[in-house]
C-alpha cells in the first residue's frame, strides 16, 4: 500500500504535522485569534483542555493516515523533488482539505476566519508532509 515510502518518513511527516499544529494554534502563532473566531468561553476552553488527551491521539492518527495516503499518491505518480511534493501537498490542501472545510463551515455556526486559521494550517501541514515525504523517497 505504501509502495516505496518508509514507515518512518510516515512517522517523521505526522509528527512534524503534529508539531507544526502545536505551533499554529499556541498564543504565539494563531491560538488567540482562533479562540476569538470560535467565541470560546473560559468554560470551554478548560472542558477541551479535559479531552485534549484524547483529541491529541486522535490528530496524531489521522496525521499518520494522511502521510500514509500522501506518500502513496506521491509513489503513484513518480514525485521525486522536496519541491514537486510540497507542491502536491499545497495542490491536496486547497483542492480537497480547505474546500471541504469552507463548506462544513457555511453549515456550521463558525466565523469564517475560524475557517481561515484552520485551512490555513492544513495546507500548512500538507505541503510540509508532501516536502518530507518526497525528500525521503
Amino acid at each position: 500500500m505504501f509502495g516505496s515510502c518508509h514507515v518512518f518518513s510516515i512517522l517523521v511527516a505526522a509528527a512534524a504535522a503534529f508539531v507544526l499544529g502545536a505551533l499554529w494554534y499556541s498564543p504565539a502563532l494563531f491560538g488567540k485569534a482562533w479562540v476569538t473566531a470560535n467565541a470560546l468561553t473560559e468554560a470551554k476552553i478548560e472542558a477541551m483542555r479535559a479531552s485534549a488527551p484524547r483529541a491529541y491521539a486522535v490528530s496524531f492518527l489521522c496525521n499518520l493516515v494522511m502521510a500514509a495516503a500522501l506518500c502513496a499518491l506521491l509513489h503513484r505518480i513518480g514525485v521525486i523533488s522536496w519541491l514537486t511534493g510540497a507542491k502536491l501537498g499545497a495542490l491536496v490542501g486547497i483542492g480537497f482539505a480547505a474546500t471541504l472545510g469552507l463548506t462544513a463551515n457555511m453549515y456550521s455556526d463558525r466565523k469564517l476566519s475560524a475557517w481561515v486559521i484552520d485551512a490555513a494550517y492544513q495546507v500548512a501541514y500538507l505541503i510540509l508532509m508532501g516536502g518530507i515525504l518526497a525528500a525521503w523517497r
